[in-house]
């Protein structure tokens, strides 16, 4: 591909993972990702993201059948083909690709809205809120593409779609049924047709999922934001922040995607008191859904249930994104567990994501498969977690660049030329050389150390020197001239930590590590490279939560 035509598609992928404002704490400076133009990916994460975008090939994300009759869909018209939009643009982005079928998905869009330019039937007064948790997929993939190709007829059905379908609900947000006894759960709930008692919304099982569409509209304010788009956005974000998550058993991919549009939100605005309440509900979250592997229970405090590498993405891109703001590198620590235990194991051999068990005392100790492939929707996300993985390994604040995971990469921006060799998590050694430096002496590069990795020999140009690793968490490269070799050696102690969800565990219960990976009863990684061998037919199934000795 031409330099010049991937660089539109990188755009995509950054205004995807906006930096618009700096909030609060770091008022200053904020660490972005570098420009996916300016990194190669190599090691398990192309792999990964090539054999994605190869399963985005398959018949079922062709033109003519990601275009989904409402009976097909199930009520959530706009979900799959957003969420196939967004994937390819994503996939795209990091591969240095382009993709035909991306184009043709675009000139069938019109097609398939209605009168007033939004998916799905038109309800009148009446809100359903899976029709706007999918309208809110297709308007996160239309900003992607518009952000990669300047289409206008892009920029116009995201304009139609907020204001015809999101803004037509102003008032009614501030009465989304967020007390379980507000919604009627009589015949037709296993099928999401349920309705509040006031009769004005049309509900869904998975509580909260409305406000999937709320991160959907704030992407599209930042295009075509207007005075209307604002008060709607801030009627839907401040009903979100009244909600008990876990006392109403909200979806926690739909809670963590609403946390995503907090800090989307406060990047737009410089509203820093948006991301406290982000950093209020990711504990929440931990405390109450999250599962002993970091995927996640579908629904609070509901634990006989199934992951969903959705919610996984969800969480691994706010950890990522409440690094930023912070700087608390706990939240690096929890997003590196989130990806080698979680959404690396829910990756299948075919390249698509499913769905596992959520070991505990509800389900049993044992880590299974639950669904082989959730092609409808994990899949695509699962190229937005990928996508993001690449992306955010290396990130910049003026000269000084963070390596947030060692990964085998090369870096190439103006003045600088890097290159990783690494085979991390897996083998000891981190090597960086600099092919070339003319930015000059004031480069530093920052190398994330986790807690399990013990640091052992580090060289400079074959000199030895002391490990120091700062408080944040990071060990500081400097000094680096053009030639210049690095070379990090280091080693891991098999370690055993409590689990983490008291309320569906026994006390004294543990879970056993090396490095960043869990340990089944083997005492080998749950992660895999896309194994064959995890199938719902296999029978896989690996113990992960033990009693403590």
């Amino acid at each position: 591909m031409k330099r010049g035509t991937f660089s539109v598609v990188v755009m995509a992928f950054l205004a995807m993972f906006s930096f618009g404002c700096k909030d609060g704490r770091n008022s200053s400076s904020m660490p972005s990702p570098l420009g996916l133009d300016e990194i190669t990916v190599n090691g398990e994460l192309k792999f990964r993201l090539m054999q994605n975008i190869d399963r985005l090939k398959a018949d079922k994300y062709q033109p003519a059948n990601v275009f989904l009759t409402e009976e097909q869909s199930g009520g959530w018209l706009g979900d799959t083909e957003g969420r196939t939009i967004l994937a390819l643009v994503c996939d795209a982005a990091a591969l240095h690709e382009t993709s035909p079928q991306l184009q043709q998905i675009i000139d069938a869009v019109p097609s398939h809205l209605n009168s007033l330019g939004y998916m799905g039937p038109e309800y009148g007064d009446v809100l359903n809120e899976q029709q706007l948790s999918g309208n809110g997929w297709m308007l996160r993939g239309l900003c992607a593409y518009y952000d990669m190709s300047s289409d206008k007829r892009a920029l116009d059905w995201i304009r139609t779609i907020s204001e015809n379908l999101f803004l037509k609900g102003k008032g009614l947000y501030k009465d989304y049924p967020i007390d379980p006894s507000q919604r009627v759960t009589g015949q037709g709930a296993e099928s999401g047709n349920i309705h509040d008692v006031s009769g004005r919304w049309m509900l869904s099982t998975d509580t909260g999922c409305v406000f999937i569409g709320m991160d959907g509209l704030i992407d599209a304010y930042r295009l075509v934001g207007t005075p209307q788009m604002k008060e709607v956005i801030e009627e839907m974000l401040s009903r979100f922040l009244e909600m008990d998550l876990v006392a109403i058993q909200a979806q926690t991919h739909a809670s963590l995607t609403a946390c995503r549009g907090l800090v989307r939100y406060s990047e737009l605005t410089g509203d820093g008191r948006w991301i406290d309440e982000a950093l209020k509900r990711w504990q929440i979250y931990k405390e109450y859904g999250m599962t002993e592997n970091y995927e996640n229970y579908n629904w609070f405090g509901r634990y006989d249930t199934w992951t969903e590498p959705c919610a996984i993405v969800d969480s691994y891109i706010l950890a990522l994104k409440l690094w930023q703001h912070t700087g608390d590198s706990g939240f690096l620590k929890d997003a590196q567990l989130i990806y080698y235990n979680a959404l690396c194991h829910t990756q299948r051999a075919n390249g698509g994501f499913g769905c596992d068990s959520c070991p505990g005392e509800a389900s049993g100790p044992e880590l299974t498969v639950k669904t082989d492939e959730a092609h409808w929707c994990c899949t695509m996300r699962g190229a937005e977690g990928l996508s993001t993985a690449a992306a955010c390994a290396w990130m910049r604040d003026g000269d000084t660049f963070y390596v947030t995971t060692m990964r085998p990469m090369s870096v190439s921006t103006e003045g600088l030329e890097l290159e990783v060799f690494t085979d991390y998590p897996f083998e000891g050694l981190f090597a960086l050389d600099v092919n070339k430096n003319t930015i000059g002496k004031n480069v530093k590069v920052k190398l994330y150390i986790p807690e399990w990795v013990q640091p052992g020999i580090l060289e400079h140009d074959g000199k030895k020197l002391p490990v120091k690793v700062g408080k944040d968490g990071f060990l500081t490269l400097d000094d680096l001239k053009t030639n210049d070799k690095i070379i990090l050696e280091y080693s891991y102690t098999p370690r055993q930590e409590p689990v983490m969800n008291v309320h569906n565990t026994k006390p004294g219960q543990v879970r056993y590590f090396n490095g960043p990976f869990i340990l089944s009863e083997e005492g080998k990684p749950i992660y895999h490279l896309m194994d064959t061998s995890v199938t719902k037919k296999s029978g896989y199934h690996h113990q992960i939560v033990f009693n403590g000795f």
